[in-house]
């Protein structure tokens, strides 16, 4: 595989669905908006994160450091235009990835920082400044409530990490649900780089279990709909179900007998011709309906994924030699 050697070389890539896009960012770089009362979001075009204007204080969800000081800004404007207090009093960390979380040092002094069992367990064997392991840790479900205002935070099992949380807004009709969804767009890489792929694919299962009809996702411009969830479920289970029937459709001998005493080879020959195969009519079928459908590795090293956890974590890997 070839990279372009500049963005000058990048390849002639379908154009973007506009719905896939979110509002124009501002001079500094960022936009702002309000979900529903005093809940707010805030995007660079790629991250996303979110916050509760309250007369006792913000709680900030999430720090990712490509927004960066632009959160700092973004309180600002929404605080001065409200009359509350700019204040942070509360961090609640999503999970413990560093794209998501290292401006949390930004947010010193008092602040309460949030977070799973695991994210703290994590935070500290990490040992970056950048992201200040959380105090306050529950293991299954947590209500934060600040100046009237509740916040549930409940953790399902893993998914995109051991420690993903979902993190529901009740009476701002908004669900957070990071890295699992992209509003618009497919996953990149390996279901954006998810580790715990059973749990990953029940994820919007349980995110549409929730009542809500906003939608933080974590990434890229917009907030998401119910619609996008249920667009996303479809991507992922014809990807399911055409790995299920390229698996059994392809004979693996023919690859072992012609790589002869190189085993790997042989691996490899039979594992790429499944994959390919199987990601094929997904990348036809989705482009122009999911942006960046036609950058098939994407496509295809997420069906990779979904192919491993169905020999692996679901079985049978294979037939039982006799």
């Amino acid at each position: 595989m070839t990279s372009p050697a500049s963005g000058d070389d990048l390849p002639d890539y379908a154009p973007v669905p506009r719905s896939a896009l979110g509002p124009a960012l501002n001079d500094h770089g960022y936009h702002v908006g309000r979900v529903e009362r005093n809940l707010y979001w805030v995007t660079d075009g790629v991250y996303q994160s979110a916050f509760l204007a309250t007369q006792d204080g913000v709680v900030l969800f999430d720090a990712p450091p490509s927004i960066g000081h632009n959160l700092r800004r973004a309180v600002d404007e929404i605080a001065a235009a409200n009359g509350v207090t700019n204040t942070v009093t509360h961090l609640v960390y999503s999970h413990h990835h560093a794209d998501h979380a290292a401006a949390a040092s930004l947010f010193d002094g008092d602040v309460v920082r949030i977070g799973h069992e695991e994210t703290r367990r994590l935070l500290l064997r990490d040992n970056d400044p950048a992201r200040p392991a959380p105090e306050v840790t529950f293991a299954d479900r947590y209500t934060l409530e600040v100046a009237g205002e509740r916040v549930e935070l409940a953790w399902h099992g893993p998914n995109h990490s051991p420690d993903n949380i979902y993190i529901h807004f009740p009476e701002h009709d908004t669900l957070m649900l990071i890295d699992v969804v992209n509003a618009g767009w497919v996953p990149i890489y390996n279901l954006n780089l998810s580790e715990d792929v059973p749990g990953y694919l029940q994820a919007p299962a349980t995110a549409l279990s929730y009542p809500w009809t906003h939608f933080i996702c974590g990434h890229l411009g917009r907030l998401a709909t119910r619609d996008d969830v249920s667009v996303h479920q479809q991507y992922i289970g014809d990807i399911e179900a055409s790995a299920r029937e390229t698996l059994a459709s392809v004979d693996p001998v023919p690859f072992y007998v012609a790589a002869g005493e190189n085993a790997w080879a042989g691996v490899k020959a039979h594992l790429d011709t499944v994959t390919e195969r199987a990601a094929a009519p997904i990348i036809a079928k989705y482009t122009g309906v999911l942006a960046a459908a036609d950058i098939e590795v994407f496509t295809t090293t997420t069906t990779f994924q979904i192919l491993q956890s169905l020999r692996l974590d679901r079985g049978p890997s294979g037939p039982v030699h006799p």
